[in-house]
């Protein structure tokens, strides 16, 4: 079986749970996943079959989310998973002082991961080496931030906003908790997360793990065609014979011009073939294979 799953990942499973259930569902050996999710968050996870998982790195990387922030509360994992540092009631914050601040976390900005985040520094995840207890400062990242929209706010001692946040990858969402409430000098931390778009899937079209399950037990399953998971790539065309040679991994020397670097390669019959790199050459121009789909034995 190759191609993807849209999985609706349950609260309190990690990534790497989610795979090893797929994998016990499918009986499967290959299965990988895109853009890890922490087990206090939920919603869309990338799941690959097969050879599928070999066309990760190809996806597109932009995300989505729906997030609530709880104010007066700050935490060790920027979440309400961790020990907490900080509790002060915030009543007399504003929605208005929150949409001031909103701006700053908007376009390309600068973000310190949260010490408990999977980033590896000297060759160790972040979280082991909290955990051990020995702290590291990690350098700030540049993340882009495409859109904030506010979906809801409830004041109180501990006032919750609820955020549309659409992002690029590498954001952390528990990192723009915990910095929107030091501006507004009342603490924060996230509360609930839920991804409703990840690497082109969409949390409308997911399937639940029962869902999934119940669908392999009733031979309904049909994974998600590769070319309809890399739509966002451009098309190259072969021909039989090229195809041919491309599939046993052999360059191929084209005239055709498309204006990308990786592109999708399908057969004149519209199969999906594998991803080639187009370069520009002394012998012209290569369409090189980087994943052949459909080998030839």
């Amino acid at each position: 079986m190759n191609g993807f799953l849209n999985l609706n990942k349950p609260l309190g499973f990690t990534s790497h749970d989610c795979v090893a259930k797929v994998r016990r569902i499918l009986k499967l050996k290959r299965v990988g996943h895109a853009g890890t999710l922490d087990p206090a968050a939920t919603g869309v996870l990338p799941i690959a079959l097969g050879r599928a998982t070999r066309l990760l790195q190809y996806l597109p990387s932009d995300k989505a989310y729906h997030a609530t922030i709880c104010f007066g509360l700050t935490t060790a994992t920027d979440d309400l998973e961790g020990e907490v540092l900080a509790k002060q009631p915030a009543s007399g914050l504003t929605l208005e002082a929150v949409k001031s601040k909103l701006p700053l976390f908007q376009g390309t900005i600068q973000q310190v991961p949260p010490n408990y985040s999977a980033i590896q520094v000297q060759g160790k995840r972040l979280y082991d080496l909290a955990r051990s207890g020995e702290l590291i400062e990690v350098p700030a990242r540049s993340v882009d931030i495409y859109q904030l929209e506010i979906l809801d706010w409830r004041s109180g001692e501990f006032p919750e906003l609820d955020l549309a946040i659409a992002c690029g990858s590498g954001t952390y969402i528990r990192s723009i908790a915990r910095d929107l409430g030091a501006m507004l000098d009342v603490g924060g931390t996230l509360a609930k997360l839920i991804r409703t778009d990840s690497s082109g899937f969409t949390l409308s079209d997911s399937l639940t793990l029962d869902e999934f399950a119940t669908q392999v037990q009733d031979q309904a399953f049909s994974p998600i065609d590769p070319d309809i998971a890399l739509a966002h790539l451009p098309i190259f065309t072969l021909p039989e014979e090229p195809a041919k040679r491309w599939r046993w991994g052999q360059k191929v020397v084209t005239d055709e011009v498309i204006n990308a670097a990786i592109v999708r390669v399908r057969h004149e019959d519209n199969r999906f073939l594998g991803i080639a790199q187009l370069v520009e050459s002394e012998e012209g121009r290569l369409l090189i294979p980087q994943m052949v789909f459909e080998p030839i034995s």
